[in-house]
């Protein structure tokens, strides 16, 4: 007897959209696409120009076509001006998820969000040494860690046989950021992020904030990467401006 095909998740997924104030109607004919095409939409920070409520507010009333479930994380943009409590409830609707640290389900795929934080890759990641500011650069580092693997934990413990992507703002791998100065890495994102994103399973990892960055990458265990910012995404030719990922 034939097996029922299993039905695959399409994941839509891009970073560094920066909306200003004066985007209005700019971005309706994007998520109508969005959501003809995939089955989630995946914002990987950045999702405001200069961190202003209003600009969050113009991007909610942008997503009111999007008739898919987004699921986002904010970037260091949304965190300019200290108004990322205000752009997070401006964002927050049915079928829009802010995480930060938490998780959501949709079908059977688990998503777990951070935006993540710096400190370099791998031999040059900035160690717990030195001076208190220093100690509180790289504490921020941990921290996200320690909130992406506690999102993946749950995801582990609620749910049997959930399919897990991790959603960032900031790189947990030095191969997607590749194309920058390498003088910045360390301010491009963190291997501590890697960490539990292979020991919890995940299946893939997506994130943006490098704009000259790399497409693709894995990390040390084969976890696919993704750094999905915009306009690496308009360099390699895409249009609509998101990657497609099927789970």
């Amino acid at each position: 007897m034939a097996t029922k095909k299993e039905k695959k998740t399409r994941i839509a997924a891009v970073g560094d959209i920066h909306v200003r104030e004066t985007d209005r109607g700019k971005w309706e004919e994007f998520f109508r696409k969005a959501s003809e095409e995939a089955d989630v939409l995946l914002l990987c920070g950045d999702l405001t120009d200069t961190g202003r409520t209003a600009e969050a507010e113009v991007l909610a009333q942008e997503m009111k076509v999007c008739t898919i479930p987004v699921v986002a994380v904010l970037g260091n943009h949304d965190y300019e001006r200290d108004n990322q409590k205000s752009i997070r409830k401006a964002l927050l609707r049915d079928n829009v998820y802010v995480l930060d640290g938490d998780s959501i389900v949709i079908g059977d795929v688990g998503f777990a969000g951070v935006k993540g934080f710096g400190g370099g890759f791998d031999r040059g990641m900035l160690g717990m040494f030195g001076e208190p500011m220093i100690k509180s650069f790289v504490q921020e580092a941990v921290d996200e860690a320690l909130k992406l693997d506690g999102a993946l934990a749950r995801l582990e413990n609620d749910h049997i046989d959930i399919k897990k992507i991790a959603v960032l703002h900031y790189a947990p791998i030095k191969a997607t950021v590749v194309g920058e100065p390498e003088q910045i890495f360390p301010f491009l994102g963190s291997s501590r992020l890697a960490e539990p994103i292979n020991r919890r399973g995940v299946i893939a990892a997506f994130h943006g904030h490098a704009h000259i960055g790399t497409l693709e990458g894995e990390t040390s265990k084969g976890v696919k990467v993704f750094n999905v910012s915009r306009p690496i995404l308009q360099q390699e030719g895409y249009d609509p401006t998101y990657y497609i990922f099927e789970v």
